[in-house]
């Protein structure tokens, strides 16, 4: 029996790869502290620092705390890790390993509360700077690029990984890549151009003319997208809304209705003079129009036309959207017709007037003798 003890405490002091039974329960118990207290962490610690920040005018905290919430909960894991190779007896390549390890987890777990404090710090920037929504969009995706680029590097060098040869590969690896991807590169240039210029923003409305017409979602690195009006989407390179003309109506001030309509040659002066004033008198006193201080609203006679006298009618509207411009106007079009009508006038239709002034003898007498014939 005392061979067999001997034994039993051999294998219960060595252990696996020189560590005893004793410690590994011991580390057991260290990771199951940690998870639990990774737990209480969560369940106590940051719901009373949410309930803190609640409290406070600025919204700023909350934003942040949400952010950092999920890379806080990595700590109680990490400081588990970092006692375990305090406590095991490890030694050489092992030892170092869990060493590095450790590092690399803190480094990340820094990192990652960064990256997810840019979203909301870029959200809170882009409505009190002059950062648009597509510059905050693709700032806050490039500075995240550089932060995990940082987070990475950082990590190879803890390892002990050698960045320089890497680097140094990687901008040969870069040059062979930018030969076969120029469209990319090109692409990319051009949604710098269309952000740095303000051309449109997600949300505009704009219109290639003959080519598309719709309203811009997104402005990604490559390429836009844009949803047609029969809300199918259309995805376009950069490069191609950067070299024509696009009509942005999101920019728009005002709204234009620029009409002529045709009245009888029939209709008097007074008539076409009471017509024109109270056109004008509507559009100027109906709450669905502007007043654009460059071009004033007016309704006049404009010309003599083939068959009617034509009447001009420009104004102007806020920018609505299409089911409101078209109320606007089929008001304007109602009131218009009253207003024509009541005056004694009419809309005038295309017609063409033929006068024959005389007739040949031939034909008059042809048709003098047919009936007599047929007699």
């Amino acid at each position: 029996m005392n061979e067999f003890f001997k034994i039993f405490s051999d294998v219960w002091q060595e252990g696996l790869m020189g560590i005893g039974v004793t410690e590994m329960l011991v580390s057991i118990g260290i990771m199951l502290t940690a998870i639990m207290t990774r737990t209480f962490f969560v369940n106590r610690v940051i719901k009373w620092l949410d309930k803190l920040t609640e409290g406070t005018e600025s919204s700023v905290d909350d934003i942040l705390l949400d952010s950092v919430e999920k890379p806080l909960s990595y700590v109680p894991i990490v400081i588990g890790l970092y006692l375990l190779t305090v406590y095991l007896p490890i030694s050489g390549s092992l030892g170092n390993f869990g060493t590095q390890l450790v590092r690399s987890l803190v480094a990340f777990t820094i990192f990652s509360a960064l990256i997810n404090s840019v979203t909301p710090l870029f959200s809170i920037l882009s409505n009190r700077t002059w950062l648009t929504a597509s510059m905050s969009m693709w700032m806050e995706r490039a500075i995240r690029v550089i932060l995990w680029i940082i987070c990475l590097a950082i990590i190879l060098d803890i390892f002990g990984i050698q960045i320089g040869p890497l680097v140094a590969g990687l901008g040969l690896f870069s040059v062979a890549v930018a030969l076969g991807a120029q469209d990319l590169f090109k692409n990319l240039i051009a949604g710098i151009l269309i952000i740095g210029e303000n051309r449109f923003q997600p949300g505009d409305r704009i219109e290639v003319t003959g080519e598309l017409h719709g309203v811009v979602e997104q402005i990604g690195f490559r390429s836009t997208m844009i949803r047609l009006f029969n809300t199918a989407p259309m995805v376009i390179p950069n490069k191609d809304l950067s070299d024509v003309k696009v009509i942005n109506h999101g920019n728009m001030i005002y709204r234009r209705l620029n009409w002529t309509i045709n009245l009888l040659y029939s209709t008097t002066v007074e008539e076409l003079k009471k017509i024109c004033e109270q056109i004008e008198s509507y559009i100027q006193k109906s709450k669905e129009f502007e007043e654009n201080p460059s071009q004033a609203s007016f309704a006049k006679a404009a010309e003599f036309g083939a068959s009617s006298i034509d009447v001009r009618i420009l104004c102007y509207t806020r920018p609505s959207n299409l089911v409101e411009f078209s109320t606007t106007k089929e008001n304007l079009m109602h009131e218009i017709m009253r207003i024509v009508r009541e005056n004694g006038s009419d809309f005038a239709y295309p017609s063409t007037s033929v006068y024959v002034e005389s007739t040949p003898d031939s034909i008059s007498t042809e048709s003098s003798e047919t009936p007599s014939q047929e007699t």
